[in-house]
C-alpha cells in the first residue's frame, strides 16, 4: 500500500496545491504462493473532505486504507478548503474545474489510473458530499458514480440565511463569498437539482447515485428531500440511514458500505437494501 503527499501547482486555483494519494501498487503475495493482483490501471475515487477538513480527514478519520488495498482502488484526497468545491470567477478559485477536470487529469498523469469513465467515482462527506454531487453531474462525462455521505445539500438555508449566527460559516455572507450572489444561485450549475434537471432535459446518461446519512444527523432531512426528488425525476438512487450523527464513526461505516456500492470487483454485489428508484 503505498501513500503519497503530492504537491502540483493548480491552474484552476493559481497556486500549490496538496493531496493524498493511496494507491495500492505493494500487494504482498498470498500465503500459499499465489502472486497477489495487482491491476494495470486502478479505478479511482476521488473523495472529498467536509467543512474545516483537509485532504488528511479521511485516512485520519476512517479505515479508506484497508478498504483500498482490499478492492484495488486508487482514492485521491484533494483539499477543498471551505469552499463548497465550486467556482468563485470573482475571486479566480475555480474550485469546481479543479475537481472535475485538472485534478482527474493530472492524477492521470501521474498515476496509472484509468481513463474510463465506469472506472471513475467521486464522492464526499457534508460539504464535501454536496461538491461530489455537484461536481459529478457536472462533470457526468468523467464520473460514472457519485457517494454523498451525509451530504450538505442544504440549499434552501442558504438561501434564507442571514448574518446573525455566531459560526461565520453559517452566515450569509461567507455564502455569498463562496457562492457569489445568492440571487442567482437557484437554478445554477451549483443547483443540485436543476442539474438533475438538465440532465434529464439532455437526456445524458446520469451517473448512478448513492446517499446516506445518519438518523440522528442535522442533515437528514435534506438528504431525505433529495432522495425524494430523484426518486420523483425517475433517476436511480441507493439510499440508506442508519445510526449515528454527523460524527467520524458514521461515515468510517458507510464509506466501507460505499464501496461495496462501487463496481470495484468482477461479479461483486453491490447494496441489497435500501434501494430507491430504478437500479
Amino acid at each position: 500500500m503505498a501513500v503519497m503527499q503530492v504537491d502540483f501547482v493548480s491552474q484552476c486555483l493559481m497556486r500549490t496545491v496538496t493531496i493524498k494519494v493511496i494507491l495500492p501498487l505493494d500487494k504482498i503475495a498470498k500465503m500459499n504462493g499465489e502472486k497477489a493482483y495487482v491491476p494495470e490501471k486502478f479505478k479511482t475515487l476521488y473523495l472529498l473532505h467536509g467543512m474545516l477538513g483537509n485532504h488528511t480527514d479521511w485516512i485520519d478519520g476512517t479505515r479508506i486504507q484497508r478498504w483500498a488495498q482490499e478492492k484495488n482502488l486508487a482514492v485521491v484526497m484533494p483539499a477543498g478548503e471551505n469552499r463548497f468545491y465550486v467556482d468563485n470567477p470573482r475571486e479566480g478559485a475555480y474550485f469546481g474545474e479543479y475537481i472535475g477536470r485538472e485534478l482527474v487529469e493530472m492524477t492521470r498523469k501521474m498515476f496509472p489510473l484509468s481513463e474510463k469513465r465506469e472506472d471513475t467515482f467521486i464522492a464526499g462527506l457534508s460539504m464535501g458530499g454536496y461538491g461530489a454531487i455537484r461536481n459529478g453531474l457536472k462533470y457526468h462525462k468523467t464520473f460514472s458514480h457519485i457517494a454523498g455521505l451525509s451530504s450538505g445539500i442544504m440549499l434552501e438555508d442558504i438561501l434564507n440565511s442571514t448574518n446573525e449566527p455566531v459560526m461565520p460559516f453559517m452566515r450569509r455572507s461567507y455564502y455569498e463569498s463562496v457562492f457569489g450572489d445568492l440571487s442567482q444561485l437557484e437554478g445554477s450549475d451549483m443547483d443540485y437539482k436543476a442539474l438533475i434537471c438538465k440532465l434529464k432535459e439532455e437526456k445524458a446518461d446520469i451517473p448512478k447515485i448513492y446517499l446516506c446519512c445518519g438518523t440522528e444527523d442535522f442533515l437528514l432531512k435534506y438528504n431525505r428531500d433529495y432522495r425524494d426528488f430523484l426518486t420523483k425525476k425517475g433517476v436511480a438512487v441507493t439510499y440508506e440511514e442508519g445510526p449515528g450523527a454527523h460524527e467520524w464513526d458514521f461515515w468510517d461505516t458507510y464509506i466501507k458500505k460505499v464501496m461495496e456500492w462501487l463496481p470495484l470487483d468482477e461479479g461483486s454485489k453491490g447494496l441489497n437494501s435500501g434501494n430507491v428508484g430504478v437500479e
